[in-house]
């Protein structure tokens, strides 16, 4: 079965503009309904799919968080350049780390962290999450499992150096929250992994910014934007978005 990859999508509404960002693994699938709800009060979004997402595991385990990041700034810059001088960022995991470093780096009306990992992440983890992303692929690709099982045996031979590099931004971004002086929410599902849980209280304490917020969701795991409580999260988001100094 050929299955059709996610895109880049751009929802052009008002001049406040949207940087939504997927994580590691994701895609902008993660992020269209959220993109659509703040679309349909008047935000114009805009979400880049990063290189090599979105595609079998053979081709993203050629990528990095190098060419990640230069899609994220290639995304920010495509709205300045689109006329859009106001520009807050949300990201998902590893797009919430990506989130709190365009944070560091632009500026930017408002900073949204969902669920963004700051410790505890490790290569082996990271190696196993690619691994089950391209189980999944291939078995909505419709493969046998017998197929499934040699391709994966082949794909566990290959390199996957770019994994180091992972955690090198995320530990870079963790060692410069006090750099981010913008306004902050940080979501985070309660069920969520302890990587994770752990990770939301020190970036709320962290970033230099008195206008901050730490939302917990007591029902919600990871991708807490297609979750059980997505329709609170995304209220949560306009509410937070509608604060800041537009």
């Amino acid at each position: 079965m050929k299955v059709i990859a996610p895109e880049t999508f751009t929802y052009k509404g008002g001049d406040r503009a949207v940087l939504l960002l997927h994580g590691f693994t994701g895609s902008t699938a993660d992020m269209k309904k959220l993109g659509r709800y703040l679309n349909d009060r008047d935000y114009t979004c805009h979400a880049p799919l990063y290189k090599g997402h979105g595609v079998p595991a053979e081709e993203l385990i050629h990528t990095g968080p190098k060419d990640w990041w230069k899609d994220v700034v290639e995304g920010y810059r495509f709205l300045k350049e689109e006329g859009y001088e106001e520009i807050a960022v949300i990201g998902i995991s590893l797009g919430g780390v990506f989130s709190l470093k365009v944070g560091t780096e632009f500026p930017v009306k408002g900073v949204v962290s969902m669920c963004a990992p700051m410790q505890g992440r490790d290569v082996e983890r990271l190696h196993n999450r690619m691994i089950s992303y391209a189980k999944a692929y291939k078995k909505f690709e419709g493969k046998e499992a017998e197929q499934i099982d040699a391709e994966i045996k082949l794909l566990e031979q290959e390199p996957m150096d770019s994994l180091k590099d992972v955690l090198h931004i995320i530990e870079e971004t963790s060692e410069n929250l006090d750099l981010i002086t913008a306004p902050t929410l940080v979501q985070q599902g309660r069920l969520d992994a302890p990587d994770y849980t752990n990770s939301a209280p020190t970036i709320f304490n962290e970033v230099d910014t008195q206008h901050r917020q730490l939302i917990w969701y007591e029902q919600s795991g990871h991708i807490i934007t297609l979750g059980k409580e997505r329709e609170q999260v995304y209220e949560d988001v306009y509410r937070f978005l509608n604060t800041l100094d537009w």
